[in-house]
Parts: structure tokens; sequence; C-alpha cells
């Protein structure tokens, strides 16, 4: 079985699990076409508007059109285009999804905006920063009753995400380590991810949760890049392309950020002279955040300076609908008036969200199964609609500073 066939069997069992959860749609439904017959699509789109009364998925175009009829036909889609021009200049779709390579975002969410079209914008919104300050400025985005644009982060509309961010206050943080690994194998060296022409690289793809989620945690941006390390992808494909990134950052008040970010995990086993080659299926899988905070001092009691510190460490950041888990760790500490450790305590308490807490002013709560996806959608049609909304958003300030902060990391 190839890894396309194994994804499409993944994609249909998805589908028809989705199925079991279908809802009768309302009028007004908002009609969605997809630009490209993407594998996200399904995931990203497709299953969720499953479960959303007010999302109909009803057409799509490709580069190849007999590729699109049977990306149609395998997720039931009614129209096909025979172009992304057609579609998006289709009269009775309300919204594109633009999850087409990194390098054509600009292209076609502008061309969909200037027809009126809100855009589910897939991440990286653009190429670099310089496209997103065009595109996030676009007159046709500040005119009355402009159009929905939104860059598809999708872990940012989780409760999970935020239940972890209501844990500290941001100027307290002092360490913050991000990472994210993909078993080595899963993308070939050919795939559209390392395209540098299509504006590719792992930065530009797992990376962009690594360095939003570290943003995300210091509420304010990196005042210096102070170390950006890539792994080229191997030789025999476009080594223009980091398959992986290491980087550091130095932030506001003095806090220190790291990322790693790796699209071909390996090694990390015993006799690396075999091993270090060998697919990693442990190492950053599938994500997680780890979070210092500034130590606190609470005088000395018997000779001994008692000090306390947190640390929060959230795993599987990406993907939290699947599993997470939020260990908030609190750590009291003895010390002798020459430095040395007296004595120690640990108390570790864990939380999770699947849901948005009772007692939040979230007019709907979501279920235990949602995605990801599925939050981000809901809130996108929120915003088509002028309704409040959980209020987890990603703004195109946002999207402008993240593309800032990965230019800069590229540049370093």
């Amino acid at each position: 079985m190839s890894r396309l066939d194994l994804f499409n069997y993944i994609c249909d069992f998805a589908e028809w699990v989705s199925g079991r959860q279908a809802v009768t749609k309302k009028d007004g439904a908002l009609r969605f076409g997809i630009l490209g017959a993407a594998n996200i699509a399904p995931q990203a789109l497709i299953v969720p508007a499953r479960s959303h009364a007010e999302v109909l998925v009803v057409a799509v175009a490709a580069r190849d059109r007999k590729r699109a009829e049977v990306y149609a036909k395998r997720h039931g889609i009614p129209i096909v285009h025979d172009s992304y021009d057609a579609l998006i200049n289709d009269p009775s779709i309300d919204c594109i999804y633009n999850p087409l390579p990194n390098g054509l975002h600009y292209e076609w969410t502008l061309k969909a905006l200037k027809a009126g079209k809100h855009v589910l914008l897939e991440k990286p919104s653009v190429s670099n920063a310089e496209e997103a300050r065009s595109l996030f400025h676009h007159p046709v985005l500040q005119a009355p009753n402009a159009p929905v644009l939104v860059e598809a982060s999708h872990y940012r509309f989780h409760p999970a995400w935020h239940t972890l961010l209501s844990l500290f206050d941001p100027k307290d943080v002092e360490e913050v380590d991000v990472r994210a690994a993909i078993f080595a194998g899963l993308f070939s060296g050919e795939d559209i991810r390392f395209h540098y022409e299509l504006a590719g690289g792992t930065q530009m793809d797992l990376g962009h949760y690594t360095l939003t989620a570290l943003r995300g945690v210091f509420q304010a941006e990196p005042v210096a890049v102070t170390s950006a390390t890539p792994r080229l992808i191997h030789e025999g494909f476009d080594q223009r392309c980091d398959e992986a990134m290491v980087a550091s950052y130095e932030f506001p008040n003095g806090g220190i950020g790291r990322i790693s970010a790796d699209l071909g995990a390996r090694g990390g086993y015993w006799f690396p002279w075999l091993t270090s080659n060998w697919p990693n299926f442990t190492k950053d899988m599938p994500s997680w955040v780890s979070i210092k905070l500034r130590e606190e001092k609470h005088g000395r009691l018997n000779g001994l300076e008692t000090v306390s510190q947190k640390t929060i460490v959230m795993k599987n950041f990406m993907g939290p609908h699947v599993w997470h888990r939020i260990d908030i760790i609190d750590t009291t500490t003895w010390r002798h008036p020459d430095g040395r450790v007296a004595e120690e305590k640990k108390n570790t308490e864990s939380k999770k969200a699947y849901v948005w807490p009772e007692g939040s002013d979230v007019e709907t709560k979501g279920e235990d199964w949602w995605s990801t996806y599925r939050y981000q959608l809901e809130e996108f049609v929120n915003k088509v609609k002028g309704r409040k909304g959980s209020g987890a958003w990603v703004d195109g300030e946002e999207s402008i500073k993240q593309m800032e902060a990965t230019d800069r990391t590229y540049e370093f």
C-alpha cells in the first residue's frame, strides 16, 4: 500500500465516521469551493463541514480536470469546474478554501477576495512578509462589508490552546521550548513542501506551528533571532529547502524561546551507526510546548531561602482533539545561603479541555469530538454571519507578524 493509498483510506474512514454525525443543512448555508484537489481538504474542511448545519462543500477545481472529477466523486462534491478562475467566479459560491501550495496563496486569495468571496486560507498565509502586508492591507479588505479572510492556523481555535494561555501571565515567562516532528518517510523529497519556488521548506510548514505557538505564549514579537540552524533536504532534491529547523529567539521581557520542527525525524536509537537513518517515531512527536515561569522568592525560614517555580507542559498542542494533556508542575525549593539545595518538593496538576468551559461567554460550547478544524470552521462561519463566536481568531496583523518572524528566521 502506497502512502497516498494509506492517506486516502484514513480520509475515507474519517468521512464515514463524519457521515454518522451529519446534520440537516439550514437555509442560507455557506457554499464552499475548494481550489485544488488537496490532500489536506478532507481533514480541514470536507469532514468538519458534515457536522456543520451552515456549511456545504459544493465545488472543486484542479489543474487536471480528471483528477478533480475523481476527487469530487470520492468526497461527494457535486460541481467540478474547469479552472480556478471558473470556480472563483461561480456566483453560487460564497466561500473559497485555498489549500494550494504556499507560493500560490497570494495570487488566488486576492482573486477570490476581489470576486467577493470569503476565504479560508491554509497556513502559512503567503510566501513572505511583503506578500502578507500587501494581502492583509489590501483595499478590498478595507471596504465596507469586506469579505472575511483568515489564515487557517487550526490549533489556535481549539479550547485546549486557550486553556493553556489562561494559566500564566506572559510577562512572567522565562523560557519556552516548542517542538514538533514527523517521522522520516511520510513525506518524500519530491513533496510539494520541498519546492523552493512554491515557498517550500519545513519552517513554512510544520515550523509555522512551532513559531506561532512560541509567539503566542510570549504574546509578543521576538526582539532578536539568536540562532537558526536548518537541516537541508537530502541530496537529489531541492537543497534550497530545509527539512528541519532549530532556532532560538529573545523576547522583550528577557525571555528565551526555542523551536524545533522536523519533517524527517530520524535516529535516536541505540547503535547509531546502524540506526541513524531509521525513522524516529518518538522524538518530539507529535508536538509539545514547555513553559518555564520566573522563580518567586518567599523569604527565609530557619535560615533557608524558599523559592517556588512553575513549569507548564502541553503535550500534542497541534492536535489536541485526538488527545492532549496540560501538566502544571509547581516546584518549591529550600536553599542554603551558599545556594545548595536543602529540600525540593514538586506537585503536578493536569488539565484537559475538549469543549469551552462552563461559565465562559461562548454561545456554542462545542463537542468533545470536534477537531481543531471543526472549531476553526465554527468561528469562520460565525465571523461571516456577524456573530460573536468564542473570540478565537487569527487577524490579519497576526498573520503579518508571523511572516515577519519567519522571514527573520530564514535570514539569520
